[in-house]
């Protein structure tokens, strides 16, 4: 089976890098991978090093806006109504970028007085729903915190890694993201802890994790740069640790009814 996640946690802790890190290990194995930055910042892109002539082509959803509302169905003076079910199958071909095994596609940055995010939320939702039924890995890069599980834009991925660092507020912030993914109902919620320097800082997360299942843990490398993940020294040593994360996750949602 295809490994389809979402990647979340609190701002700050990896995530982008973490997600990028396990695309580019997919599609360097041979697989065909869809990274979806659905992250306002819109980061991963450039954390999987993508070059200058791919990125130029890339076209956020959130620019369309008046796509995205007539897809989403909002009928103005409808006191913000949209369907449930926007038609979206041809935007996956038309909004993704591609580079070697890599695709690449952009839910884009929602300006401050730009008004409701909810058609971009609603067509992001079908789009993954499209994205889940394909024979391929889908990495969704989330944005910050636990604001987009409220809108429902992970529930259709088979599984959820939450990113977490020795900080309590992450620890907290993770599990707060868990019960809202179980309330979902994603089927397989996990954890990563990043920037481990310690056995003592491994088992403090663990137990703050609770019975949210820790699949394993990263040190805290010197020299890994933001952007070009794979390109900096500390970027080569965690896409070589990353390697039994990706083959416990694969095991962990081995069965699932998705």
């Amino acid at each position: 089976m295809s490994l389809k996640i979402a990647v979340v946690g609190k701002g700050g802790v990896g995530k982008t890098t973490i997600s990028a890190a396990i695309a580019t290990t997919l599609a360097r194995a041979g697989e065909t991978v869809y990274a979806v930055d659905a992250d306002p910042n819109n980061c991963l892109g450039y954390a999987l090093g993508l070059p200058e002539d791919v990125l130029s082509r890339i076209k956020p959803l959130s620019e369309m806006t008046d796509l995205l509302a007539e897809r989403a169905g909002v009928r103005p003076g409808a006191g913000g109504m949209f369907t449930l079910t926007p038609q979206v199958t041809d935007l996956i071909e038309d909004y993704t970028v591609v580079h070697d095994h890599l695709r690449l596609l952009v839910m884009g940055t929602v300006e401050a007085g730009g008004g409701c995010v909810c058609p971009e939320s609603n067509v992001l939702r079908a789009l993954v729903r499209e994205l889940v039924d394909l024979p391929y890995p889908v990495i969704l890069d989330m944005e910050a915190g636990v604001e987009h599980l409220g809108r429902g834009t992970a529930r259709a991925v088979h599984g959820m890694l939450i990113v977490v660092n020795p900080a309590t507020s992450t620890v907290r912030t993770g599990r707060r993201i868990a019960e809202l993914a179980a309330n979902l109902g994603v089927p397989r919620i996990v954890a990563l802890a990043n920037r481990v320097t310690s056995e003592a800082e491994m088992h403090e997360i663990a137990a703050g994790m609770g019975d949210i299942p820790v699949v394993g843990h990263l040190p805290a490398y010197e020299h890994l740069a933001s952007e070009e993940t794979a390109a900096s020294a500390g970027g080569q040593r965690l896409l070589q640790d990353i390697g039994p994360v990706v083959e416990a996750l694969q095991a962990r949602l081995e069965g699932s009814d998705a």
